[in-house]
């Protein structure tokens, strides 16, 4: 969860936030037009969504080191400070030129809304439509930074001459140590790509299905040898994928080189798609990704490494939409894993959805009932910025593929439309309770495990552990006491943890060490594959 209290309205908050200067005026709503090309260096024509970013000048340059800003774009943690407008494009042609209208779909507001000043613009064409997920990405087509002063009567044009390459996924910048190098040579070394087409989502989709990821073996493996080992099933949060797993991967490896990490097999499984994350759960609009996991993959992985292959050798850790995939891969399949340890879990209980409470009467995901609007993101105590920021801020950078879209994406039924259903309406924020009442009966964890605790009992007690912080950056923090309290009310064996003060990006440190909490977990996972193993962590030398 990228990604909640506040008492002020959202739209009023912009500017407090360091957000564009909104101008106060009655006058009727004006429309700018900004002239778009497509640079005739261009081999093709290019479709896509075209985006527009405008910042106050100062705001910008002040972010910077030397005052030269090279791009513009959004701050997923201050999203109130950009203005973003788009427009759909099919097949703009080299040299060809289209419009589009800073005051149509825009947020925070149209351009004529802003104050008096000086603006940078810049454009760029999401060729893919993955901006909601990735940013600027492979493909992306994108214009220089340009200066605007505000008011104008002429738009600046803007001409789009530059395609964004691909990034390589084992790469550092040229100032990382050579022994950072030679980590992530050694686990690169030690690391095999994982593509798996899976029949279940293929059946389902009516095309090939790919189900990918990276497979990390210890330090000492030898596929010809007949050692086992426990493995460990992670998944990213959103905003991950297969392209950014060099760094979970290096960091597993150079533990378990050093001694402080168990030796076991990671499997490093991409859960992103382009409507987002999917979960691992079994879904009408994204398909069966839970089955495919635990009835294709995970036999097709034990067939040709030497895992253990039992419930007490396979572990699942994932962090904040990872760490929701994997408790509910845990809860909604017991008897395949003999353990989940989820760090900052996207919500578990939706009487606590982010504070929102999905189930109140006439609920609103923007406003509480008194009025104030609900709060997304806060850092230390301070609101960063609030719910209806997020879900408008998304509609305008796509349909689909955003952080909240995805959520509709993985719980809400299939509309007339083949779409899923909107949980909630975008303009108003009013709550649908029939789409509520589907995410309830399939998805709401907390309610399913309380429903059906005797049946899950033998198979399930003992094997849930959480921790987030008591400062999540998503306040993630109240699902999990509510999922604490229904597991408590029902006497299972489940282990989870508030750290104080912790927020949803420095959970795994402690002191020096980024990843300590990573490694306190694996040897949990160790003690119940090896309980009579008398292998302890190797204490790192000062």
């Amino acid at each position: 969860m990228l990604a909640r209290r506040f008492a002020v309205v959202a739209l009023l908050g912009y500017a407090l936030l360091g957000g564009v200067a909104l101008a106060r005026t009655d006058a009727p709503r004006a429309h700018h037009f900004f002239r778009v090309t497509l640079g005739s260096e261009e081999t093709a024509p290019v479709s896509g969504r075209l985006l527009l970013f405008v910042i106050d000048a100062k705001v910008a340059k002040a972010q910077t080191q030397d005052g030269k800003v090279e791009a513009v774009d959004v701050d997923p943690l201050n999203p109130g400070q950009t203005l973003v407008a788009a427009r759909e494009v099919t097949r703009l042609a080299p040299g060809e030129s289209i419009d589009l209208d800073a005051d149509a779909l825009a947020f925070p507001s149209g351009l004529a809304q802003l104050a008096p000043g000086d603006y940078l613009v810049q454009a760029v064409l999401d060729a893919d439509h993955s901006y909601n997920y990735t940013g600027r990405s492979a493909g992306d087509v994108i214009s220089e930074v340009v200066p605007m002063r505000l008011p104008e009567a002429i738009m600046p044009k803007l001409q789009l001459v530059k395609t964004l390459p691909a990034k390589e996924s084992w790469t550092l910048p040229p100032s990382a140590p050579q022994a950072q190098r030679d980590a992530l040579s050694a686990a690169q070394n030690h690391a095999e790509a994982l593509d798996f087409v899976s029949p279940s989502l293929s059946a389902f989709w009516g095309r090939p299905i790919h189900m990918r990821g990276l497979v990390l073996v210890p330090p000492g493996y030898d596929p010809k040898g007949k050692q086992r080992y426990p493995v460990v099933y992670y998944t990213h949060g959103f905003g991950g994928g297969i392209d950014r797993f060099s760094g979970p991967v290096t960091n597993a490896y150079v533990g378990m080189e050093k001694g402080q990490m168990p030796p076991m097999i990671w499997v490093f499984l991409d859960q992103s798609s382009p409507t987002g994350t999917h979960e691992f759960a079994d879904s009408v609009n994204n398909g069966p990704w839970g089955k495919a996991l635990t009835e294709e993959l995970i036999p097709h992985l034990e067939s040709h490494y030497h895992m253990d292959g039992k419930v007490r050798g396979r572990f699942l850790n994932g962090h904040s939409s990872g760490g929701w995939a994997t408790l509910w891969l845990q809860t909604r399949y017991p008897k395949v894993f003999g353990g989940t340890w989820s760090t900052s879990p996207d919500p578990s209980d939706f009487h606590d959805f982010t504070g929102i409470d999905l189930y109140a009467p006439k609920a609103n995901a923007y406003r509480e009932p008194d009025g104030s609007a609900y709060p997304l993101i806060r850092d230390k105590g301070k609101v960063l910025a609030t719910f209806q920021q997020f879900a408008q801020l998304e509609r305008v950078l796509g349909s689909y593929g955003g952080q909240i879209a995805s959520f509709e994406w993985v719980f809400s039924p299939r509309g007339k439309d083949g779409h899923p259903q909107p949980m909630f309406d975008r303009d108003t924020g009013d709550i649908d309770p029939a789409v509520v009442a589907y995410w309830s009966e399939h998805y709401d964890i907390a309610k399913r495990l309380q429903a059906e605790w005797p049946k899950l009992k033998p198979d399930l007690d003992g094997k849930i552990h959480l921790f987030v912080g008591t400062a999540d950056t998503f306040y993630l923090d109240g699902a999990a006491h509510r999922l604490k309290a229904v597991l408590d009310g029902l006497h299972a064996k489940a282990d989870i943890r508030f750290i104080p003060d912790k927020t949803h990006f420095d959970l795994y440190a402690q002191g020096d060490d980024r990843f300590a909490l990573l490694k306190q977990i694996t040897w949990e996972m160790y003690a119940v594959a090896r309980p009579k193993s008398d292998l302890k962590p190797v204490t790192p030398t000062p």
